[in-house]
Protein backbone atom coordinates (compact mmCIF):
# COMPACT_ATOMS: atom_id res chain seq x y z
CA UNK A 1 0.00 0.00 0.00
CA UNK A 2 1.42 3.69 -1.06
CA UNK A 3 1.68 5.90 1.51
CA UNK A 4 -0.87 8.60 0.54
CA UNK A 5 -3.18 5.32 0.19
CA UNK A 6 -2.68 4.23 3.80
CA UNK A 7 -3.79 8.52 4.69
CA UNK A 8 -6.71 8.37 3.33
CA UNK A 9 -8.18 4.63 3.55
CA UNK A 10 -7.21 4.77 7.69
CA UNK A 11 -10.41 4.88 9.82
CA UNK A 12 -11.39 4.21 13.41
CA UNK A 13 -12.13 0.93 13.43
CA UNK A 14 -15.43 -0.32 15.77
CA UNK A 15 -17.85 -2.81 14.03
CA UNK A 16 -15.41 -4.21 11.56
CA UNK A 17 -12.99 -6.97 13.94
CA UNK A 18 -13.52 -10.40 13.18
CA UNK A 19 -12.12 -12.20 16.61
CA UNK A 20 -9.15 -13.12 15.31
CA UNK A 21 -6.18 -13.20 17.17
CA UNK A 22 -3.37 -10.30 15.43
CA UNK A 23 -0.21 -12.46 14.35
CA UNK A 24 2.81 -11.97 16.47
CA UNK A 25 4.98 -11.05 13.31
CA UNK A 26 2.74 -7.99 12.00
CA UNK A 27 1.95 -6.98 16.29
CA UNK A 28 5.46 -6.46 16.29
CA UNK A 29 5.79 -4.66 13.17
CA UNK A 30 2.77 -2.26 14.12
CA UNK A 31 5.01 -1.72 17.35
CA UNK A 32 8.42 -1.12 15.57
CA UNK A 33 6.54 1.48 13.38
CA UNK A 34 5.21 3.31 16.28
CA UNK A 35 8.43 3.09 18.13
CA UNK A 36 10.40 4.70 14.90
CA UNK A 37 8.26 7.86 15.87
CA UNK A 38 9.96 10.86 16.10
CA UNK A 39 10.40 12.38 19.64
CA UNK A 40 11.26 15.77 21.32
CA UNK A 41 15.17 15.37 22.33
CA UNK A 42 14.98 11.38 21.04
CA UNK A 43 13.49 10.57 24.21
CA UNK A 44 10.95 8.39 23.20
CA UNK A 45 8.44 9.15 25.82
CA UNK A 46 6.15 6.06 25.01
CA UNK A 47 5.26 3.19 26.49
CA UNK A 48 2.61 0.04 25.49
CA UNK A 49 0.99 -2.13 27.99
CA UNK A 50 -0.33 -4.84 25.99
CA UNK A 51 -3.76 -6.29 26.92
CA UNK A 52 -5.76 -9.18 25.95
CA UNK A 53 -7.06 -10.79 29.71
CA UNK A 54 -10.84 -11.10 28.84
CA UNK A 55 -11.36 -9.87 32.65
CA UNK A 56 -9.48 -7.14 31.57
CA UNK A 57 -11.23 -6.42 28.62
CA UNK A 58 -14.45 -6.73 30.12
CA UNK A 59 -13.63 -4.11 33.28
CA UNK A 60 -12.85 -1.69 30.41
CA UNK A 61 -15.97 -2.11 28.23
CA UNK A 62 -17.71 -1.29 31.25
CA UNK A 63 -16.21 1.37 32.26
CA UNK A 64 -16.34 2.56 29.03
CA UNK A 65 -20.64 2.05 28.87
CA UNK A 66 -20.42 3.89 31.74
CA UNK A 67 -18.85 6.76 30.20
CA UNK A 68 -20.99 6.26 27.08
CA UNK A 69 -24.29 6.89 29.17
CA UNK A 70 -22.77 9.99 31.17
CA UNK A 71 -22.11 11.84 28.06
CA UNK A 72 -25.48 10.77 26.16
CA UNK A 73 -27.47 12.02 29.10
CA UNK A 74 -26.11 15.82 27.92
CA UNK A 75 -27.70 15.06 24.44
CA UNK A 76 -31.34 15.75 23.12
CA UNK A 77 -33.06 15.48 19.91
CA UNK A 78 -31.47 14.87 17.02
CA UNK A 79 -27.78 14.77 18.44
CA UNK A 80 -29.48 11.93 20.85
CA UNK A 81 -30.54 9.86 18.11
CA UNK A 82 -27.49 10.16 16.14
CA UNK A 83 -25.22 9.10 18.84
CA UNK A 84 -27.67 6.39 19.71
CA UNK A 85 -26.91 4.38 16.62
CA UNK A 86 -22.86 4.91 16.90
CA UNK A 87 -21.04 2.30 18.09
CA UNK A 88 -17.87 3.36 20.10
CA UNK A 89 -15.58 0.91 21.40
CA UNK A 90 -14.53 -2.95 19.30
CA UNK A 91 -12.80 -3.63 23.03
CA UNK A 92 -14.03 -7.59 23.32
CA UNK A 93 -14.09 -7.86 19.50
CA UNK A 94 -10.61 -6.86 18.64
CA UNK A 95 -9.53 -9.42 21.35
CA UNK A 96 -6.41 -6.66 22.01
CA UNK A 97 -5.85 -3.98 23.34
CA UNK A 98 -2.91 -1.54 23.39
CA UNK A 99 -2.64 1.24 25.74
CA UNK A 100 -0.29 3.58 25.07
CA UNK A 101 1.35 6.11 28.18
CA UNK A 102 3.51 9.22 27.97
CA UNK A 103 6.44 8.97 30.68
CA UNK A 104 7.31 13.01 30.98
CA UNK A 105 10.57 11.80 32.68
CA UNK A 106 11.87 9.76 30.28
CA UNK A 107 14.63 11.11 28.52
CA UNK A 108 15.81 12.74 32.11
CA UNK A 109 15.19 16.06 33.70
CA UNK A 110 16.72 18.12 30.74
CA UNK A 111 14.78 16.94 27.15
CA UNK A 112 16.20 18.64 24.42
CA UNK A 113 13.41 21.11 22.68
CA UNK A 114 11.10 20.46 25.67
CA UNK A 115 11.75 23.84 27.62
CA UNK A 116 9.60 26.22 25.81
CA UNK A 117 6.99 23.36 25.31
CA UNK A 118 6.03 21.33 27.65
CA UNK A 119 3.25 19.22 25.86
CA UNK A 120 6.26 18.40 23.15
CA UNK A 121 6.43 15.04 24.74
CA UNK A 122 2.62 14.10 24.55
CA UNK A 123 2.96 14.91 20.63
CA UNK A 124 6.00 12.99 20.43
CA UNK A 125 3.32 10.04 22.00
CA UNK A 126 0.88 11.01 19.63
CA UNK A 127 2.77 10.62 17.01
CA UNK A 128 3.81 7.15 17.39
CA UNK A 129 0.20 6.10 17.75
CA UNK A 130 -0.30 7.49 14.15
CA UNK A 131 2.61 5.69 12.95
CA UNK A 132 1.10 2.37 14.41
CA UNK A 133 -2.12 3.37 12.82
CA UNK A 134 -0.83 3.53 9.00
CA UNK A 135 1.32 0.96 9.75
CA UNK A 136 -1.86 -1.33 11.18
CA UNK A 137 -3.67 0.41 7.70
CA UNK A 138 -0.86 -0.66 5.29
CA UNK A 139 -1.05 -4.55 7.29
CA UNK A 140 -4.82 -4.44 6.85
CA UNK A 141 -5.07 -4.37 10.76
CA UNK A 142 -7.60 -2.12 12.04
CA UNK A 143 -7.15 0.42 15.07
CA UNK A 144 -9.97 2.13 17.60
CA UNK A 145 -8.80 4.65 19.60
CA UNK A 146 -11.27 4.13 22.22
CA UNK A 147 -11.87 7.80 23.87
CA UNK A 148 -15.10 6.95 25.93
CA UNK A 149 -12.67 6.42 29.91
CA UNK A 150 -11.22 8.64 32.79
CA UNK A 151 -7.29 8.17 33.01
CA UNK A 152 -7.41 7.53 36.70
CA UNK A 153 -9.19 4.34 36.04
CA UNK A 154 -7.13 3.37 33.13
CA UNK A 155 -4.07 4.02 35.02
CA UNK A 156 -5.18 1.59 38.14
CA UNK A 157 -6.68 -0.81 35.61
CA UNK A 158 -3.34 -1.71 33.91
CA UNK A 159 -1.02 -0.46 36.96
CA UNK A 160 0.56 2.17 35.00
CA UNK A 161 2.59 4.49 37.92
CA UNK A 162 1.51 7.92 38.65
CA UNK A 163 3.29 9.77 37.10
CA UNK A 164 2.73 7.94 33.62
CA UNK A 165 -0.39 9.25 31.76
CA UNK A 166 -2.17 7.20 29.75
CA UNK A 167 -2.93 8.74 26.45
CA UNK A 168 -4.89 5.84 24.48
CA UNK A 169 -6.73 1.97 24.13
CA UNK A 170 -6.37 0.99 20.94
CA UNK A 171 -8.38 -2.00 20.18
CA UNK A 172 -6.29 -3.63 17.39
CA UNK A 173 -6.73 -6.96 15.12
CA UNK A 174 -7.88 -8.21 12.08
CA UNK A 175 -10.98 -6.52 10.43
CA UNK A 176 -13.40 -8.44 7.75
CA UNK A 177 -12.46 -4.41 6.00
CA UNK A 178 -12.66 -0.69 6.53
CA UNK A 179 -15.33 1.36 5.58
CA UNK A 180 -15.01 3.44 2.74
CA UNK A 181 -16.60 6.78 4.71
CA UNK A 182 -15.73 6.99 8.70
CA UNK A 183 -18.54 6.26 10.46
CA UNK A 184 -19.40 9.58 12.07
CA UNK A 185 -19.22 10.84 8.89
CA UNK A 186 -21.85 7.93 7.70
CA UNK A 187 -23.78 8.69 10.66
CA UNK A 188 -23.94 11.97 10.24
CA UNK A 189 -22.45 12.95 13.36
CA UNK A 190 -19.75 15.34 11.43
CA UNK A 191 -18.88 15.87 8.23
CA UNK A 192 -15.20 16.28 6.54
CA UNK A 193 -14.28 20.01 6.08
CA UNK A 194 -12.17 21.26 3.14
CA UNK A 195 -8.57 21.88 3.35
CA UNK A 196 -9.29 25.30 2.37
CA UNK A 197 -11.87 26.04 5.79
CA UNK A 198 -8.40 25.65 7.77
CA UNK A 199 -5.74 26.81 5.89
CA UNK A 200 -4.12 30.65 6.44
CA UNK A 201 -0.97 32.63 4.75
CA UNK A 202 1.19 34.07 6.56
CA UNK A 203 -1.27 34.90 9.83
CA UNK A 204 -4.51 33.30 10.87
CA UNK A 205 -7.32 34.80 8.75
CA UNK A 206 -4.53 35.72 6.24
Amino acid sequence: MELYEAINSRRDTRREFTGERIADDVLERLLSAAHCAPSVGMSQPWDFVLVRSPETLDAFAGHVADERETFAATLSGERAETFSRIKVEGIRESRLGIVVGYDPTRGGPNVLGRHAIADAGLYSTVCAIENLWLAATAEGVGVGWVSFYREEFLRELVGMPEHVRPVAWLCVGPVAGLPDVPDLERYGWRHRSPLASVLHEERYGG
